[in-house]
Parts: C-alpha cells; sequence; structure tokens
C-alpha cells in the first residue's frame, strides 16, 4: 500500500517465486489467496503462474490435496522443482509464506519431504482498541502506534484495504485469531454484541482471506447492558437463554467467528463475584452459548484487589490469578480457555513465570503476553522481547511439559499495532509482533534465528548486521538501565512511562519495593514473607525461597535483601544498581551509533523515524539512570565503588 511501511513483506521478498513458473492446483478461498500473492509477484517480475493442469515444467507446484481447515503443509525440493502441498487452504497459504521465508534458497539444491504444523492451534491477538475516544484511554489502550486500525470516528474505518494488508502481515508470520476491541468494554464497544455486529462482519471479510479468525471482548454484563435483563447470573436461566440466543445471531453475520474474549471482576470490570458465582460458572454460561458453533471463551486470569492498603505486607498482588483459580481446575468447560498472563503482576521487564501455568492440569490454558511495549520503553525504545518470550515457553514449571507445550488453548498477546505508516511506531518493534507469531507457530525455536528472518526479509542485505546488532541485546539493556533484579514498577503511575521509584511504593494497586535504608525487596518466601514462592512446584519453590538460590535477575521479586548481599556474580545488590545503570545508557549510545551508520543502507523515512527515537531513548535511559542511582545512593548512604559522579 502506498504510503505505508511493507515491514516483512516487501516486493523484494517476492523476487524469486516471481521470476519463475508456478502451478497452483485445488480451489477455494485461500487457494485463491496464495494465487492472487503469486500473480502478483510474477507480473512484477516477469514469472508465470497457471491454474490446475498445465504442461510441465515448473520449478514451484503449491497443491491443495483436500477440502479441511487443516494449517499443516508438506514441503520438498527434488528434481529441480520445489513443491509444497496441503490438505487445507489455510496450510497452502502457510506454505506459501514458508517459500518466500526462505528465498533464492527455496530454489535451490535438494531438499527431503518434510512437514511443517503449528504447535499450538491458536495464535492470538488481543487489540486493546476503543470504538469511541476514551477521555482517559484513548483511542487505543496502551497503544504507542497512533489510533486503531479498526476504528475511526466511533464506526468501522473505511480504509478497509489496510485491515487487510494487515491480515496479510500476520498470516506470513502465523497469526490466525485477532480480538478487535479492548478487554475494557465501554458503552460503544459493548454493542459491537449486537446491533454493530455488522461492522464487526465487516472486518472479518477482510481478514477472512488470510485464515484469520475474528474474536470480540465483551462484557459479562452484557445481558443487563444490551439485553435489559435484571441481573448477570451466569446460573439464571433468562440470562443462559439471551447469552444463547446473541450469539446465534453472531454466528448468522459471522458463521466462523471466533468467540469472546472477557475480563470479569477485573479493575472495575463486572463479573459472577456479584452474585456470589465462581469464575468458572461465568466463563461455562458463554461457553455453553458458543458450543453449538465450534467457538471459544477466552477467560483472562487476570483478577486481583486492586484496593489495597499498602501498609499491609501479607497482601501480595502476585498470589492473586493463583489463589483464585487452582481450586476451580476441571470445573471449566472444554470450549473456555483460562488465558494467564505470563507473569504474576503484569508485563514488568522480568518477572518468573506464573506459577498457575502448571498447576491446572485439568483447564485449557492460554499464556498471554504483551508485544505493546507497555512497561518495555512504549515503542519509544529499542526492546525486543524475542528472548524474553522464548525464557518463558521453554520454563519448565516441574519435571516435564514447558510452558508452551502446556499452552493448550494457545499463545495470545496484546497487540503493538495502530495506524501509524511504520504499523507500530517504532519501526524495529515490527520485530516483536513478527518474533510473536513464529513462536506461537514453535514455541522452541530458537529466537536468534526468528531474529535473523525479520531482518533479512525486511532489510537489504548490507544493513543486516547492524540492525542485529542493535536490537540482539535491546531487551537485557533496557532492563539495565531501568528497575532492578526483578523487582518492577518503578515506572510514573498511570501512563507507565519514565522513572518513578516511588510512584507505586504507596499506591493501591499493590506494587511495592519496599526500600529503606538497610535493604530493598519484597519477601515473598513462605517462611517470613507473603508464601508466594510456595505456590511453585518444587524444585522451584525451593530454588525461589532461599536468596542463595534464587536467580540473581528475580532476587529482588522474591526476597528483601541488605544492600551489600553479595549476588551470585560477586557483586553487591547496590553496586550491581550502579553499574548496571551506567552500563544501560553507555549500551544505548553505542546502539545509537551503529543505527547512525545505517544511513543510506535502510530506506531513508524508515532511518529518520528510529533516529528520532533514539535521541528520546536515550534522553529517556539517562533520566533513569540518574533517578534511580542517587535515589538508592542516599537512601543506602552506600558510594560507587568507581567514584562516578551521581546527582
Amino acid at each position: 500500500m502506498q504510503g505505508v511501511d511493507p515491514a516483512w513483506l516487501p516486493d523484494r521478498a517476492f523476487r524469486p517465486i516471481g521470476t519463475r513458473r508456478t502451478l497452483i492446483r485445488g480451489t477455494g478461498p485461500l487457494v485463491d489467496t496464495v494465487h492472487g500473492e503469486v500473480a502478483r509477484a510474477c507480473e512484477q517480475f516477469g514469472g508465470r503462474v497457471e491454474r490446475d493442469a498445465a504442461p510441465e515444467p515448473f520449478d514451484l507446484v503449491l497443491e491443495l490435496t483436500g477440502d479441511d481447515s487443516s494449517e499443516a503443509f508438506t514441503y520438498e525440493r527434488e528434481g529441480g522443482r520445489t513443491t509444497v502441498t496441503a490438505s487445507g487452504g489455510p496450510g497452502l497459504l502457510y506454505g506459501l509464506f514458508h517459500v518466500v521465508r526462505l528465498g533464492e534458497a527455496a530454489f535451490q539444491g535438494s531438499h527431503g519431504r518434510v512437514e511443517h504444523r503449528p504447535e499450538l492451534a491458536l495464535r492470538m491477538l488481543d487489540h486493546w482498541d476503543n470504538v469511541a475516544v476514551h477521555p482517559v484511554m484513548g483511542q487505543v489502550e496502551r497503544g504507542y502506534a497512533g489510533g486503531s486500525l479498526f476504528w475511526s470516528d466511533g464506526r468501522a474505518r473505511g480504509d478497509m484495504d489496510r485491515i487487510r494488508a494487515y491480515g496479510r502481515l500476520l498470516a506470513a508470520c502465523g497469526i490466525n485469531a485477532v480480538a478487535v476491541n479492548n478487554v475494557n468494554v465501554h458503552e460503544a464497544e459493548a454493542h459491537l454484541l449486537t446491533d454493530r455486529i455488522g461492522e464487526v462482519a465487516d472486518i472479518a471479510r477482510e481478514l477472512r482471506p488470510y485464515g484469520i479468525r475474528v474474536h470480540l471482548s465483551v462484557t459479562f454484563a452484557a445481558p443487563m447492558v444490551l439485553g435489559g435483563l435484571a441481573t448477570a447470573d451466569p446460573l439464571d436461566e433468562g440470562v443462559r437463554g439471551w447469552w444463547a440466543e446473541t450469539t446465534s445471531r453472531v454466528y448468522e453475520a459471522i458463521p466462523d467467528f471466533g468467540g469472546y474474549v472477557v475480563k470479569a471482576d477485573s479493575e472495575g470490570q463486572p463479573g459472577p463475584f456479584a452474585y456470589g458465582r465462581s469464575h468458572a460458572d461465568g466463563a461455562n454460561v458463554l461457553a455453553a452459548a458458543l458450543e453449538p458453533f465450534d467457538g471459544t471463551v477466552h477467560w483472562r486470569a487476570f483478577v486481583y484487589d486492586h484496593r489495597q492498603d499498602w501498609r499491609d505486607r501479607t497482601t501480595d498482588r502476585a498470589r492473586a490469578a493463583y489463589d483464585h483459580f487452582v481450586p476451580l481446575d476441571g470445573q471449566f468447560a472444554a470450549n473456555a480457555v483460562l488465558q494467564v498472563k505470563h507473569g504474576p503482576m503484569d508485563f514488568q521487564v522480568r518477572e518468573p513465570v506464573s506459577p498457575l501455568i502448571g498447576a491446572m492440569p485439568r483447564t485449557r490454558l492460554a499464556v498471554e503476553m504483551q508485544a505493546t511495549q507497555e512497561y518495555t520503553g512504549q515503542q519509544r525504545h529499542v526492546c525486543w522481547l524475542g528472548p524474553m518470550w522464548s525464557e518463558v515457553l521453554r520454563f519448565r514449571p516441574e519435571e516435564g511439559a514447558s510452558v508452551g507445550q502446556l499452552a493448550r488453548g494457545g499463545l495470545v498477546a496484546v497487540s503493538n499495532v495502530g495506524d501509524d505508516p511504520f504499523w507500530t511506531g517504532h519501526p524495529l518493534a515490527q520485530a516483536n509482533l513478527y518474533t510473536f507469531g513464529r513462536l506461537a507457530w514453535q514455541p522452541d525455536a530458537v529466537p536468534g534465528r526468528i531474529l535473523d528472518e525479520w531482518i533479512g526479509l525486511t532489510f537489504e542485505a548490507d544493513a543486516a548486521a547492524g540492525v542485529r546488532v542493535v536490537l540482539d541485546g535491546s531487551w537485557r539493556t533496557y532492563e539495565k538501565y531501568t528497575a532492578p533484579l526483578g523487582v518492577g514498577w518503578m515506572v510514573q503511575p498511570g501512563h507507565h512511562y519514565g522513572p518513578s521509584v516511588d510512584g507505586y511504593e504507596y499506591s493501591p494497586w499493590g506494587t511495592y519495593h519496599f526500600a529503606d535504608r538497610d535493604g530493598i525487596g519484597v519477601d515473598r518466601t513462605v517462611a517470613t514473607g507473603t508464601g508466594y514462592a510456595g505456590q511453585y512446584a518444587k524444585p522451584w519453590s525451593e530454588v525461589y525461597e532461599s536468596p542463595t538460590s534464587c536467580p540473581d535477575e528475580l532476587l529482588l521479586f522474591f526476597h528483601h535483601v541488605l544492600y551489600d548481599h553479595v549476588l551470585h556474580s560477586g557483586k553487591t545488590v547496590i553496586q550491581h544498581m550502579y553499574d548496571t545503570h551506567f552500563e544501560g545508557v553507555e549500551e544505548v549510545e553505542a546502539a545509537q551509533r551503529v543505527w547512525q551508520g545505517l544511513a543510506g543502507l535502510v530506506a531513508p523515512a524508515r532511518h529518520a523515524r528510529v533516529a528520532e527515537r533514539y535521541e528520546e531513548q536515550l534522553r529517556s535511559a539517562r533520566e533513569w539512570r540518574d533517578q534511580i542511582n542517587s535515589y538508592f545512593l542516599r537512601k543506602s548512604g552506600v558510594a560507587d565503588a568507581h567514584g562516578r559522579r551521581i546527582h
């Protein structure tokens, strides 16, 4: 699209296909999409594409062998021909994009037949988009890339070409589902379920050619807000009937509708607690309405008391999800998915993996991540999250399955996309969106290889090494100059950008660091603290219980320690703080110089946008360094061992 960054699907990525002769066999909407992609490439680069029967020879054959909805495909290259076969239209589409990723390598040498299939059936993005601009949350809650792709001026956007282009990008990295509105459902958004379902159907029509199913966030109180009922009690027969009838009408408008996303009894949103019912009761009434249509309800486990007394050290927000939901294991319907944040708090730059994952073997769980960088620089800072997500997905809550294997309900990310010409505001933040899709397809994939894939598709070859340098260690650089050793939350309240060491220290939200003149950290041990460490199965409960075995990067999440506590690295806690905050700024300065050196190797508009963002990142990193170091120098009275200036 003119004026919109092509991200990882520039025209040159299709050159290897577009210069050759391709045969496409099969019929169906997604086969037509495949044909359209290949035909466009051939028109641009001089190749040819044929449908069904045609004289030999062909360089590439893309063949649909069945009529199911399978996403699997096989790839092989023998006798000078590359062949992709699939029994379902989605599989053929994914097979085409596999060839695009391989580039010229797809047409060289010989490769035996290999089957590719996604390890997770659902790979979804949740958009926190508001139909009507909210006075506090704006157009996109926690959105850092402009307005909504889907909504403008209180209604569905007229620019449906942009939505289709978005679907194309998502399919190319393996994402197959999108929730199109905010989990905090306000008045206008509530009506998408009923009298405005046609607007959702229009969006679904544009995403369907790329195998993407639409989901809708709904309010638990919908029977009252929309249906005029006196109650939303999930055990009330009138409520159950209302959900069944309403859901039936949704599927009349959108036959391939994916299902509902629900935030209930959380941060002011209504839920089943008002009626003395459990969250399983609440989820199951929606699951029953969706079940005849093969739909799913994604019920978020983000439930906690956000009106805590900061004086009470026994209350611990980290415990909440486990305490609320583990007793309900086995009570959720088969088509109800409990959507669990990957950490116990709220997408901090460093958290332990949520103990809820692995603790509910009789419940389908989806793991939720955050591609939008709420606490990781808000797409003004370079912060590639692939290594963090990979650590989470490879983590084994106990001996046996990894988080990626336990996420039977799928992998979900809060979207980082808006109507910005670069999609994600910061052009390099596109790497997070792409990486999420590829990890959702294969949770144990090596993140560095995914990064190389994205760079190879997105940038010219002579810029690749420099782009990798600025992205590869960027998460750990961000961690260095922000909150140390897993303590988190040292951000400005509300908007969460920039440092404020005590910003949430006396807040009802329950996120504290408990720094005093002697030490810092939250005691979450069983022996003397909140008991949170005991929510983990062995061996992790034992590892986290003791400061001598707890990993350094999580020490202050689990323990209150003295400033002179010696880490496994050999440094004291306070010296670690000083050193990492100075190092973080130095690493941003070095990355900025590398990016400056790519001028002329990167498209001018893209280079200029990243250069502008680096100026802000460096300003902010220095602010973080100076405020954190100054605060803890004054609090502890311990000088920097290297005598550097601390304000």
